[in-house]
């Protein structure tokens, strides 16, 4: 059962990219409970996308405005139920201190895992196109490339929780460093490219 009873009135779809793009990018005021999610200016197309799923779930105005200080965007809007839907948030930076879904959480996800995923990858993922060129054995030269996907982020909680939902998906998952998670083989990536694509 859910915690508290006003999240039934939330479409499930909307609350899980909402929850990926605030455990990606986003932050909560404790000041006046304002969630705001930092995102990358290129991609107008998932601002669009990130300021529309929040109007669906909050009863308050969603603003966008430029950030003074790089090339990004913030989609915010205050609501006192933001600590209530997001209980992740916290004092101090999301890597510094431990990350864990709810049992309600976990059972909206379950329901909506493609959207959870397209989330995390809108705020703190790419997708990458690896091109590169062999010598065949008759001196020709063969250009290839391929599609990979990355997720980024300090902390390993959200990592892990990547790479659950990914795995219940039915995609494979690598840790190419510290903070990144990479999606190469082919049969993830295709699954991928069914519900992400590239970022616009």
């Amino acid at each position: 059962m859910y915690e508290h009873t006003f999240v039934f009135a939330i479409d499930g779809s909307d609350y899980a990219y909402v929850l990926g793009l605030y455990l990606g990018d986003g932050s909560i005021s404790s000041a006046n409970m304002q969630l705001k999610v930092t995102l990358d200016a290129r991609y107008a197309g998932i601002i669009l996308a990130c300021a529309e799923a929040l109007e669906r779930i909050s009863p308050n105005r969603v603003s966008v405005r430029k950030q003074n200080i790089g090339e990004c965007f913030q989609v915010y809007t205050g609501w006192q139920r933001w600590p209530l839907l997001l209980p992740q948030h916290g004092p101090g930076r999301k890597h510094t201190r431990p990350i864990v879904l709810t049992d309600w959480q976990w059972e909206i996800i379950r329901h909506h895992r493609e959207q959870f995923i397209h989330g995390l990858i809108h705020s703190d993922g790419c997708r990458t196109i690896n091109r590169f060129k062999t010598n065949l054995p008759g001196g020709r030269v063969a250009e290839y490339e391929y599609v990979r996907y990355f997720f980024s982020n300090m902390s390993a909680d959200i990592r892990q929780l990547f790479c659950d939902v990914c795995a219940e998906l039915g995609i494979r998952t690598t840790q190419s460093n510290h903070r990144n998670i990479s999606v190469s083989h082919r049969d993830s990536v295709a699954i991928l490219e069914r519900f992400v694509g590239a970022k616009a």
